[in-house]
Formats: C-alpha cells, structure tokens, sequence
C-alpha cells in the first residue's frame, strides 16, 4: 500500500476521536466503500456504531451484503447500518405538517390546506428540508445509544446543499413562528370580546406553534453538533483525478463557509505499486501529478491513500482489506474506548 501522508494540521486527532462522521464527495469515488469500513473499524474497536446512508440511491446495503430500512439493522457485533430514502421521508415529513394544520384549520379551509401542502411536497428543496429533519431528529433523539454514527452522504452537490440547511431552516422556521403568535395573539383578542359576551375565554394549546418550536429547537440541536470540532467532522472521499479535487476544493470552502470542520482528505483508487506496464506507467505520471495538487491544495488536512484493488469490494472480508490498508494512528486503540 501507498503509505499515508499526513499533512501539517491543526487537529491531526484520528477521524474515529470523533462521534459523527460524515463521508462525502464526488459521485463514484467510492465512498460508501470508505464509509462501511471505517464503520466496521469503529465497531471492532468496541464502539457502538451507527452506519447511516442518506444517498438517493445508496449501496450501503449492496456493499454489506444484507437489506437494509430506515431503522437500524445489526449487521456485527457492535455495528448496526440504515438508509434514509429522502422521498419517503419528505411524505413523511409532509404528512406531520398536514396533521399539525388540519388540527387548526377552520372546515372552510380545509380544501386549499390540502391544495398548498401538496405543491409543497413537490417543491424543489422538499426532500432536502425533511431529509435534514430526519438527520436531526436521528442526532438528538435516534442516535443516542451509539458511540459512533457514520454518514454515507449523497454526492457532493446535494450533501452541501443539505449540511447548509441549519441556518436557513432555523431562520425560516422563526419567521413562522412569529407569524403564528401573531395570528394567536389577534384570535385571542377576539376570543375575549366574543368570550365576554359567551361567557368563554378559554385558552387552547396551538399543536403548530408547538410543532414549530420544537423543529427550531431540533434545527439548533443539529448545528450545534455539526459545527462542533470536538465531535463532528467532514471527511471527503476523491480519486487522483482532475474533476473530483475541484469538486472537493469547492466543497471545503463551502463547509468552512458554515463552520463545519472538515477532518481529512482520503485519495482513494490509487494505482498499486506493483501495477506495471507502459499504459500503468503513463497514468501514474499522471496520478502523481493530481498528488501533487491534492497536497498543495489540501495542505492543511490530513490525506490518506488507498489503493486501487483488484476486485469489487464486497462483504466483511473485503472491508477488512480497507481496513489494514488504513494509516497506523486510525488502527491503533482509543484512549475513551467503552468498557
């Protein structure tokens, strides 16, 4: 194996120091591969882990060999695995909305409730906005039991777009709840003129007020375990080639631009070095070449190297070969290890 080259930082911790790891890049690079086997590494060194898909179309499930749902499976010992599907999760997440509303929601109303709820299902950023609902929800709440919870993301565009959410999510959702207490405020000024004469001022709960209150609280939850060094980091997963590092370099700059730490830079398909032959040749050339970038372009992150093998990776025994391929500091054991 290529050795890994550690690079000058400022947190050079091992990723698996970390309780939520998210694994992300370019469509191909071989992600989800990366994914399952730090997954595994975590849990063979005693960690109660999580191993969580959130890819439109994962293969979390191809990979592992087993058929995996929305709630956790165990797959080892130690080591439980789901994906997310975004669209059963934004239906999901529409359905609550719909509850919450029609509870309120005068009779007379009740047709165009119906009406904007369902443009709002097919409205672009609907399975992002209930897909970050479900990951927070899962990092409050779901994944309190586990020491370690791993996110095999989607490509790097749609993964971005989601990691952003926090921000614009909590913003959104505070106009809404202003607004409602607003509207609460005039119904219960009518209330009691009306009361008054009735001989009826009493109080309801808001189920939508409250809904929105706690789905700001979630968001804020979420953030703040995103932009948390101390247990958050973003990996990127990338091969030597000239599309997948400006992919990368774009995305860095956006996760720093919201305050997410990004914890390493993992090359992945390297050529092996027994590799010969006058075409291998003139692609390591090149492939040394994109090193070079990759280093100068990602100095200040660590970049592990893993090599290009000679059959798919598939099952335990195969992620067992990522796994000895990884540098000897992510091998070695943990000081907080549970006991």
């Amino acid at each position: 194996m290529s050795g890994a080259n550690i690079a000058a930082t400022s947190d050079p911790r091992p990723l698996l120091d970390r309780r939520v790891l998210f694994f992300g890049g370019k469509g191909g690079v071989g992600k989800t591969t990366v994914t399952a086997a730090f997954s595994m590494l975590s849990a063979q060194r005693g960690f109660r882990t999580l191993l969580v898909s959130t890819d439109p179309a994962p293969s979390t499930g191809d990979i592992l060999e087993t058929e995996l749902t929305s709630s956790p499976k165990s797959i080892a010992t130690n080591l439980w695995a789901m994906e997310i599907d975004p669209a059963k999760e934004a239906d999901r997440y529409i359905d609550e909305v719909r509850r919450n509303i029609e509870a309120t929601t005068p009779p007379r109303l009740a047709a165009e409730v119906r009406r904007q709820i369902d443009i709002a299902r097919i409205s672009p950023g609907a399975e992002e906005s209930a897909l970050f609902d479900r990951l927070a929800r899962l990092l409050e709440e779901e994944a309190v039991g586990f020491d370690r919870v791993l996110f095999d993301t989607a490509p790097t565009g749609h993964t971005l777009h989601l990691l952003s959410l926090p921000e614009a999510m909590a913003s959104w959702v505070g106009g809404l709840i202003s607004r409602r207490k607003k509207y609460n405020t005039l119904g219960r000024m009518w209330r009691n003129v009306a009361g008054a004469a009735a001989g009826d001022l009493k109080e309801t709960i808001d189920p939508v007020l409250e809904a929105l209150t706690q789905r700001r609280k979630r968001f804020e939850t979420a953030r703040r375990i995103l932009t948390d060094p101390k247990q958050t980091a973003f990996t990127f997963v990338l091969i030597p080639e000239r599309l997948p590092i400006l992919e990368t370099g774009r995305a860095l700059k956006v996760l720093r631009r919201y305050g997410i730490p990004v914890g390493a830079v993992i090359v992945n398909r390297m050529l092996p070095d027994h590799a010969d032959g006058d075409f291998v040749e003139r692609r390591r050339k090149r492939e040394g070449h994109y090193m070079e970038t990759i280093e100068k372009e990602f100095s200040d992150l660590p970049t592990y190297r893993l090599p290009l093998l000679a059959e798919d990776v598939v099952g335990a025994a195969a992620l067992q070969q990522i796994i000895a391929l990884l540098p000897d500091h992510e091998l070695a054991e943990y000081a907080d290890k549970p006991h």
